[in-house]
């Protein structure tokens, strides 16, 4: 029979630790310099859990906004995949420029 301390076991212990360490390596790392290893281990437990929380949730954030920006946009391309011209995106792409000449 093996000691629990807590109710932490032998076989949990290195979860707990890759789960701690991923979670410090993820605030470091994305804490965009503002965090060191040292500072977000000493950290109280919750305000580690509040920092993390915050940074993923920001990251969540922006990670939609940027989806959303893409899908708003329309992708056009003035040459098809194949190589040849897409005629009514060209024809689109140059209503502003009827007319006008460079030279002149």
């Amino acid at each position: 029979m093996v000691l629990t301390f807590f109710g932490l076991t032998i076989n949990e212990a290195p979860q707990i630790r890759l789960g701690l360490f991923s979670t410090i390596n993820q605030i470091v790392f994305h804490g965009k310099g503002g965090y060191d290893f040292n500072t977000i281990y000493n950290m109280p437990i919750w305000l580690r859990k509040f920092t993390y929380s915050e940074i993923k949730k920001f990251y969540e954030e922006e990670k939609s906004s940027a989806s959303a920006a893409n899908k708003s946009k329309s992708p056009t391309s003035l040459v098809n995949a194949d190589g040849t011209v897409n005629v009514p995106a060209f024809a689109e792409a140059s209503k502003p420029y009827k007319g006008q000449t460079s030279y002149g």
